[in-house]
């Protein structure tokens, strides 16, 4: 059934958020493995997020947001939860504009991540949560808070334009640096970094096809595409930490929109694809950076005979509890 396509985000955005941020960022950069090619038949290239400020593609949308404030709204900081990653990145950009950032942030979050959080600056207060993993309405709650005592700017970690136009710049210098690429893989988890790849992806090279890879023990956004509306993520029990999170009604629609299809992988692959990224391309990336690396490797997608370009997401594990 043909989607239509929503016009949240456009071409002209993504590379206005570009201009705004290429000071800031790394252009990271890409990598491709012979050892890895003879394994799935296809020329895969990996566009390397573990390279970037903070570790993590989330500092492209984390400066996009942070630089598109006034500094009137700016001088009052800003606010996100977040599990690590976003924290960090926000942290950072915050830091570069000389403004404080408030991070709502779970107990449960891996060490390294709190430390890169405590060593950028930011103001950690602690999610509330019933159980071990907090839920999102419980992250959103106490930005909520936070946001009310001290008039802090929010910014959403994925569900939140500003930070996908940021995010979506990956895949403007992906493509001009590759250009001949097929198929176009991200994983997915609140849908910030697909949602922004696959607006860009599509306004420029239509024919490209693109795909979201998530867990299959947390499996919402394959479930929502499927159904046509948001399915929550209720109980997700993965190693991919960072994809534990449900779409948001800005994620959802672009990625309703622009597309191709969702597939899951076992938890299985996503250690051993996070292990062959080690020992082929000799760097680290975490979890959440191997589900599509993982999804070649199960055979979910076709991909032999093609251009195959891969988006590692992040690079920061926790190095004494590797999954090996």
């Amino acid at each position: 059934m043909k989607r239509s396509l929503p016009t949240l985000l456009d071409l002209a955005t993504i590379h206005a958020a570009h201009a705004r941020i290429q000071d800031k960022i790394h252009r990271t950069p890409i990598m491709t493995s012979e050892t890895l090619n003879r394994l799935t038949g296809a020329r895969l290239w990996f566009k390397c997020e573990n390279f970037q400020r903070a570790g993590v593609f989330k500092a492209r949308g984390a400066f996009n947001a942070v630089f598109s404030l006034t500094d009137a709204q700016a001088g009052r900081g800003v606010v996100t939860s977040s599990s690590g990653n976003q924290a960090a990145a926000l942290s950072l950009a915050a830091k570069i504009r000389g403004v404080p950032a408030y991070i709502a942030m779970p107990k449960c979050a891996l060490k390294s991540k709190v430390a890169a959080v405590e060593r950028y600056g930011g103001h950690i207060v602690w999610v509330e949560a019933k159980g071990d993993i907090p839920t999102s309405e419980e992250y959103e709650r106490t930005a909520a808070r936070i946001q009310v005592d001290t008039l802090a700017s929010a910014v959403h970690r994925y569900n939140d334009l500003r930070t996908i136009a940021g995010q979506a710049t990956c895949t403007l210098e992906f493509l001009e640096d590759r250009p001949e690429l097929d198929l176009l893989l991200a994983p997915v988890g609140g849908g910030g970094l697909l949602a922004g790849t696959a607006v860009a992806a599509k306004a420029l090279k239509p024919a490209i096809r693109v795909f979201g890879c998530e867990p299959e023990m947390a499996d919402d956004a394959k479930r929502s595409l499927r159904a046509g509306e948001i399915v929550p993520q209720l109980n997700p029990r993965t190693i991919a930490d960072g994809l534990r999170t449900s779409l948001g009604d800005l994620t959802f629609p672009l990625i309703a929109g622009h597309v191709d299809d969702i597939v899951d992988v076992s938890e299985d692959a996503i250690i051993r694809a996070m292990r062959l990224v080690w020992l082929t391309l000799k760097i680290v990336v975490e979890p959440s950076s191997a589900v599509p690396l993982a999804a070649v490797l199960e055979g979910r997608l076709d991909v032999v005979g093609k251009s195959v370009g891969i988006i590692l997401s992040g690079g920061n594990v926790d190095l004494d509890s590797l999954p090996w």
